[in-house]
């Protein structure tokens, strides 16, 4: 009857505890829902880009032209010479280029009409280091802040900020617990 008695009581505690939900985090969950969030919904900054039939004739615009050189020779654009007029010794020669996006350069290109395109130009990846400062708020919510460093892509050449003083950032995020999927960034 002793033996029932302690089978009984075990399997009790044993339901209640496996009935309980768990509402405590620590930092490595903190550090996956983050994660999982960035893969699903990427931090990044972007700039206008422009394309198509360009001309390029005053020194500003023949810098320009050098940074779509560049964007040419990784492959990311394409350069045609529609109409050139060298004037010998002046700086008053003009180029008429044709500037195309290629398939390499999809990636990065977030929106585009006929002339215009918003590229990334700044990608921001977690750290190496998980969440530096992490704080549970209530049972069922937590705040962490992350540090993101950033990843230039080839078109921060054309965004003017983009060699700031900083190689990296700070956010904080709002995890909120779902008794479905767990700890979750809250929007």
């Amino acid at each position: 009857m002793k033996k029932n008695i302690i089978y009984i009581l075990l399997l009790t505690v044993i339901g209640f505890a496996g009935c309980k939900s768990k509402t405590t985090i620590n930092r490595d969950e903190a550090g996956e829902a983050i994660s999982d969030y960035l893969t699903a919904n990427p931090e990044y900054k972007t700039t206008h880009f422009k394309f198509g039939e360009i001309k390029f004739n005053t020194t500003n615009e023949m810098n320009e032209l050098g940074k779509y050189r560049t964007l040419e020779s990784k492959g990311l654009v394409t350069l045609s010479l529609k109409e050139a007029k060298k004037k010998f010794l002046s700086k008053d020669s003009s180029f008429v280029y044709q500037i195309t996006l290629t398939e390499k350069a999809s990636p990065l290109v977030l929106k585009q009409s006929d002339d215009k395109a918003t590229v990334k130009t700044i990608e921001y990846v977690l750290a190496d280091k998980k969440p530096v400062d992490f704080a549970q708020v209530s049972s069922s919510t937590a705040k962490v802040t992350v540090t993101l460093k950033k990843v230039n892509t080839d078109f921060a050449i054309f965004d003017e900020d983009a060699n700031e003083n900083s190689s990296f950032i700070t956010k904080t995020y709002k995890l909120k617990l779902s008794k479905d999927e767990g700890w979750k960034v809250q929007k």
